[in-house]
């Protein structure tokens, strides 16, 4: 071979091997983040071009997929009763992508997780249609309803709790939406999406209140409070004086005066006493007694202050914080800078029900391939534990004075142990604002404890003076928990 046959020949040689480089790189290297981009069209072509497997709900599916005729997507998500059950679902949207379940679990519902790579391996085999797989939740569906209904035209949100397990059994949160308006990707669908992006709206539908917004917990915390005090040995019987004065002065103030509503029987009252009537004089001098540092020690063992708690939607993290001993005092009743979900408000009522374990809130229970089979299987798993089962069991008693002849006794249910505390916590700048009204349950059967309940209105129509957590929300809890109940016979 003359010369400059070679130097063409090595030049060529040189060229093809670039290209099989580059070809490899692009294909193992760059694949992932290819398949990934935003702007890889073919991706979403793909995704709507067969049905999106389903979320289950007591062996039912409450999503969908239906064929469109428009655009290069073949199919389009569709819920069934598509506002009660968005904040536990959220949405899949050609044009707005997706959140919540449908986001997380991306992978499963539309077939392309490595999970299903037997599934799919079969199918190629057999000539089996590509489809995606199911996400079967923990969520009851009568137990949804009934918080979903019971909040109505109420502005607030539902979280109830298995305490045994720490499944999800309801998630509700209003205003709601309905993703099915924006599923596609239409005019219609992009006006409807943006008619829910409202800046400054204080009915923010797509907000999920459940989980993702904060509420300072006012007297449902002194469950905590509680928690604390026996504990840390500051008291050991829940029938003794509390050697608590009134009124009670706020350490390090000039004489600021820490008061209870009403005339209610608080000076030196008993923690069961002091639960039954919510005394503030009492659950702040507890507070200031322990101090800050151990106040926050047991309200992070009951979930506070944890920025990952996931089910697997991200919670919000609830926050005690860090403060000085007036501000601690008046964290110690639910106010000041103490801030909660109804989540978490629900993991410490069902805290208290277990006997003290705080079992990790979840809501999916399996996912399941295209044929049905169990690809992943959820195992409970024991988050921390509050309380020793001997104190749980006095705080268990002393929320059942509350129920029986205290502040909660609207959720009382024939034949079944209930336990609850109620709350009415202060919003706006001095109160100005309607106070949230607040209830945290659980129910007890012969058949062991099915359900934990927590309940808070954050805006609805009755009088400012007619606000309060036995009135509002402690029927919806006690709905709730008839559900449960009734589902489990």
């Amino acid at each position: 071979m003359n010369k400059p046959l070679r130097r063409v020949a090595i030049f060529c040689g040189l060229l093809v091997l670039a290209l099989l480089i580059r070809v490899n790189w692009v294909q193992f290297v760059q694949g992932d983040q290819l398949k990934n981009d935003p702007h890889n069209r073919r991706v979403a072509i793909e995704r709507y071009s067969k049905p999106r497997g389903n979320i289950i709900v007591d062996g039912k599916a409450v999503t969908g997929s239906t064929i469109t005729d428009s655009g290069d997507f073949k199919y389009k998500r569709t819920y069934k009763n598509g506002k009660m059950w968005a904040p536990v679902t959220g949405y899949a949207s050609q044009a707005f992508d997706s959140n919540q379940l449908e986001k997380l679990n991306d992978g499963i519902l539309s077939g392309t997780d490595d999970k299903l790579f037997f599934s799919r391996t079969v199918d190629m085999f057999t000539g089996g249609k590509q489809a995606g797989g199911n996400v079967v939740t923990t969520l009851d569906a009568k137990a949804q309803k009934a918080a979903f209904e019971g909040l109505g035209d109420k502005k607030g949100a539902v979280a109830a709790i298995n305490p045994e397990t720490g499944a999800i059994l309801a998630l509700a949160s209003t205003p709601s939406y309905d993703p099915s308006t924006f599923a596609g990707n239409s005019n219609k669908d992009a006006e409807a999406f943006n008619a829910l992006q409202k800046k400054n709206d204080p009915d923010d539908p797509m907000l999920n209140r459940a989980l993702r917004q904060t509420y300072p917990p006012g007297s449902t915390f002194k469950v905590v409070t509680a928690s604390a005090a026996l504990e840390n040995g500051l008291y050991t019987d829940v029938d003794a004086d509390t050697r608590s004065p009134l009124p009670y002065t706020l350490p390090d103030t000039s004489g600021i005066e820490l008061k209870n509503e009403g005339s209610i029987p608080c000076e030196n009252a008993s923690l069961r006493t002091a639960l039954q009537y919510s005394c503030n004089t009492v659950f702040g001098k507890i507070s200031a007694d322990l101090g800050n540092k151990k106040m926050k020690a047991e309200a992070e063992k009951f979930g506070f202050n944890n920025s990952k708690i996931d089910t697997p939607v991200r919670a919000a993290e609830s926050i005690y914080p860090t403060d000085n001993r007036p501000q601690n005092a008046m964290a110690g009743i639910g106010q000041a800078s103490n801030r909660a979900t109804p989540l978490q408000m629900a993991m410490i009522a069902s805290a208290v029900a277990n006997n003290g374990k705080l079992m990790k809130p979840y809501m999916v229970e399996q996912l399941e391939a295209p044929n049905l089979n169990v690809v992943q299987q959820h195992t409970p798993q024991v988050m921390s534990q509050p309380l020793s089962p001997e104190n749980a069991q006095k705080i268990q008693s002393i929320m059942q004075t509350v129920v029986q002849k205290g502040t909660g006794t609207m959720a009382q249910i024939p034949g079944v142990t209930v336990g609850g505390k109620t709350g009415t916590a202060q919003h706006g700048e001095n109160n100005k604002d309607n106070p949230y009204a607040w209830f945290i349950s659980y129910a007890k059967t012969s058949k062991g404890t099915p359900v934990a309940v927590a309940v808070v209105i954050e805006g609805s129509d009755t009088l400012r003076n007619d606000i309060a957590g036995g009135k509002l929300a402690a029927p919806i809890a006690k709905s709730v928990m008839e559900a449960v109940i009734e589902s489990n016979k």
